[in-house]
This record gives C-alpha cells, structure tokens and sequence, in this order.
C-alpha cells in the first residue's frame, strides 16, 4: 500500500466525546476496546451503552440466568475501569429479544441527547456473514440498526420523539459514526498502545471465557494485526466512518 494511502486511512481524531452503543457486555471491548483506551487515554469522555442483559451468555441449561446478568453487568463496570471509560450505561434487554422499534430508538436518543457525544460507534448492521463459519448475531444487526436511524436523523431532529423535549432533553447530532465488524472498513485507528489493555478488559469478562489460555490472547493480538496491515501499523482496529455533520 503506498504511503499516501495509508496516511488517509489512519484516524488519529480524538472525539471530545463519544458514545459506543453494543448488544453485549463484552461486544464494545472485542469491538472497539482499543480505541475506546486510545481515545479515553488522550482526554476525551467516553461512555458505553448495552443494550441487552446478557442474560442468555450460557450454554449451561441450568445457568441462573438472573445471576448470570448480575455478572455480567459487574464484569461490563470492569472493563471500564481498565479502558479508563467515563461511563457505562445499560438498557437491559433480554438477549435474543431485541426489537428495532420506536421505544428502542426513544431509549437510544434519549442517551444521545443525554451524552451528546460527538462519536457514535456501533456494530455495522450490513455484516451478516463473516467467512463460513460465523453468523452475525441478530441482537448485534438490530442494535446497529437502531443506532443509525436513531443518529440518522432522530437524534438532531425536534419532530422526533418530542416527549424528550418534555425531559428538557434538546436535540444533538453527532458528527460520526463508526461501524465495527464491518466488511468495508474505510478507517482504522492504531492501538499499538492499548492493544493490552483491551486484551485485560476482555479478560474481565471471565463468564464468557470457557478457556483463558494464551489462544485468545494471541487471537486478539493476530485480529489486531490483520487490521494493522491494511493501515501500515503493528496494530489496528477498522471502522467504517460515517460522516454525519
């Protein structure tokens, strides 16, 4: 890749705030946990958003699903610790359950508009198959879907949702989105300096980890590799980016 080109694609922006909006406790830190560090590191507030308990994080037919998104929301405030977030926020939404509708999208700018953060990220709700072996989760496509119709434009726009308005909550448009687990990343952020720390909140997450043996550290480090390529850097983490305002 010439330089030139790797220079476009390299994002070293630092949002004043941002806003990562994840299904899953540990989907904002396998997602975007490197950035998220990165950003907070350099002074911006960063907060998360779940939208789903968790609940349904166990192939144990007898697991106590209700202790289990007790867990998890513990394991969440953890990671932030680590990745040095502002805040972590839940909507606490049965897994599997999740609906794209308008109280979805009404929680959703209502946090916008609380937060008012300059960046949102999100999964990329376009990504449905990667490779053969995977299928992207249907909580993971609706929260990204929801996300982008609640920036693009319900967030910025007074027609909409105008009981927040109610709340004393004014209208706020991000000025970009920024879609992981995509299959056209356009973007990419270097994490060559908190790849580590993304690594130690992910082990946080100790109720989704069966093994926590030095394979899913490697895994972590060789995923960050493969982006870091496509950016000419040692490590990396794609975005699609959406300009917005």
């Amino acid at each position: 890749m010439l330089l030139s080109t790797v220079a476009s694609v390299l994002d070293s922006d630092i949002p004043p705030r941002a806003l990562a909006i994840y299904a899953h406790p540990d989907d904002p830190e396998i997602s975007a946990g490197g950035t998220l560090a990165r950003w907070a590191d350099a002074g911006s507030e960063v907060h998360v958003l779940v939208t789903t308990r968790g609940d349904k994080g166990s192939s144990d037919p007898d697991a106590d699903t209700e202790a289990l998104a007790r867990r998890r929301r513990e394991e969440s405030a953890a990671a932030a610790r680590v990745l040095g977030l502002a805040g972590t926020h839940h909507l606490d939404h049965p897994d599997g359950e999740l609906t794209d509708d308008r109280a979805l999208r009404l929680e959703l700018v209502r946090t916008i508009r609380t937060l008012r953060p300059d960046v949102v990220l999100a999964p990329d709700p376009t990504a449905f198959f990667f490779g053969d072996g995977y299928v992207n989760h249907r909580d993971h496509r609706v929260t990204g879907l929801a996300v982008i119709d609640a920036v693009a434009p319900a967030a910025g726009n007074p027609h909409y949702f105008p009981e927040l308005r109610a709340e004393g909550l004014g209208v706020h448009q991000p000025r970009a989105l920024y879609l992981s687990g995509t299959l056209e990343p356009n973007v990419w952020v270097d994490v060559g300096t908190t790849l580590d720390r993304k690594v130690e909140a992910l082990f946080c997450h100790a109720s989704q980890l069966t093994e926590t043996g030095e394979w899913f550290r490697e895994f972590l480090r060789e995923s960050a590799e493969a982006a870091g390529r496509a950016a000419g850097v040692t490590y990396a983490e794609g975005f699609r980016r959406i300009h917005l305002a």
